[in-house]
């Protein structure tokens, strides 16, 4: 490609150029430092910046422990801040490998966990315009929607703390001239050269390829970036109106979902559900039109997905936690008079406890009797009907309890005696057939 002689701004003042506020020297700035050529050249940047009358500087290094030179880089990092007087803090974190993720994401999940445990106003990170590329194409290969094809944002306001990347308009070769050009030195990760790592064949193997068909494939994708950022913008923006409409306390109304189209529906069910947990997997397109083909079903269903079940009670869908190890964290202690406290949530429980006068409730003297407690099913528990004692594995299938909730099920006790399972059924030697208290459980979303 001939030169056409304009000359580009010196990287400090395309730095600059997209930093939007006014008055940037009230902010402190924490630099993502690796010690690679990279996150150096930022750091040589900002300190300039500084010099100049810009924001105050600070680093952090993330010490993965998955190299045999961590600790040399855990150190040249130390030297490098100490020479230009940044303060720098260094977060020793273990990827454990568990579940089925690669190395590269679960070292990506606690590198930035490691990040948001930062006390400066802002974290800035040395993505460039190639980093750029490759999550576009990587995002790509993986079938991604307009979400994963947007890539990432110079600015993202909505973490903490918020994250600002300058240099994702700067070429590597840019970077690595500056570096030269100031007489800069930095490490070099080994893992980077290894094409194991799916982002390393693209750099090394497909990209170059690509390059010498398509000179300008990097614009290419840098603008298809955008437009699906706009594109998952204007989504975001519908499913928040969808939600809107169809959200209840309860959990989302089936009758409302069932009005909107199949894109939406499932646009819906995303946001939804990525709203819950912001960490987890996302459900893939073909988990979300089996989902889909369950909304006109009016009967109970429930259904596995993202750490959690959905249930369906034919009027509204929700999304609830698995029982887990979470069971040995609640209270099994006494339950205070209805009358006293109508609403109760007890200690370790994920959900709240509630009452309604009516008949076939509890007798008002069963809390004279002795102490009404609260506790989880040891297993063999039976209660007693007016046709005998029922398992209470009949009862939850009569009562359309889901499978998933049943373990962590509330049962109440007059001291040893099993009176109610709640929400399901009482016990006919405590039963009040005119006039009783009725125990409700209401489960927490997820």
């Amino acid at each position: 490609m001939a030169a056409t002689g304009k000359k580009q701004p010196d990287l400090l003042q395309r730095l600059i150029a997209s930093w939007p506020e006014s008055d940037s020297g009230l902010s402190v700035l924490e630099v993502g430092l690796s010690g690679g050529c990279d996150s150096v050249v930022l750091l040589d940047l900002c300190c300039r910046w500084r010099a100049e009358g810009g924001p105050q500087v600070t680093a952090v290094h993330v010490h993965h422990g998955l190299s045999p030179n961590a600790d040399a880089w855990a150190d040249f990092c130390r030297e490098l801040c100490a020479s230009r007087g940044v303060s720098l803090r260094i977060e020793h974190v273990s990827v454990a490998m568990a579940g089925g993720k690669s190395v590269e994401a679960e070292a990506r999940r606690v590198r930035y966990a490691a990040f948001a445990r930062s006390s400066a106003n802002l974290l800035v990170l040395a993505h460039h315009c190639d980093d750029q590329v490759e999550t576009v194409w990587l995002q790509a290969l993986r079938g991604g929607g307009p979400r994963a094809l947007a890539a990432m944002p110079v600015w993202q306001p909505g973490v903490h703390p918020p994250l600002w990347r300058p240099l994702l308009g700067v070429r590597r070769v840019e970077i690595e001239a500056y570096a030269c050009a100031h007489g800069l030195s930095w490490v070099e990760d080994e893992s980077n050269d290894s094409l194991v790592y799916r982002r390393n064949w693209l750099r090394h193997t497909l990209l170059p390829q690509i390059e010498a068909a398509v000179p300008h494939y990097r614009s290419h994708a840098v603008g298809l970036a955008a437009r699906m950022a706009d594109a998952a913008s204007i989504l975001d923006e519908v499913a928040a109106g969808d939600l809107q409409r169809v959200y209840t306390d309860e959990g989302l109304s089936l009758v409302g979902l069932r009005k909107l189209s199949p894109a939406r529906q499932r646009n819906l069910l995303l946001t939804w559900l990525e709203g819950l947990h912001p960490q987890a997997r996302l459900p893939r397109p073909e988990e979300l039109r089996v989902v889909q083909g369950m909304l006109a079903a009016t009967q109970r269903w429930q259904r596995a997905m993202m750490d959690g079940w959905l249930v369906s009670d034919g009027q509204t869908l929700r999304h609830l936690k698995a029982v887990g190890s979470e069971k040995a964290t609640r209270q099994e202690g006494p339950v205070p008079f209805p009358e006293e406290v109508p609403r109760w949530r007890p200690e370790g429980w994920s959900g709240c406890l509630s009452w309604q006068r009516k008949p076939g409730g509890l007798k008002e003297g069963v809390w004279h009797e002795g102490r009404v407690c609260l506790k989880l099913r040891a297993g063999g528990e039976r209660l007693q009907q007016k046709v005998g004692r029922k398992p209470l594995k009949t009862l939850f299938q009569e009562a359309g309890v889901p499978e998933v909730l049943r373990p962590g099920w509330p049962l109440l006790f007059l001291d040893e005696e099993l009176i109610a399972v709640v929400g399901v059924a009482v016990s006919s030697a405590w039963q009040d057939d005119r006039l009783g208290w009725w125990p409700e459980w209401q489960p927490d979303a997820s």
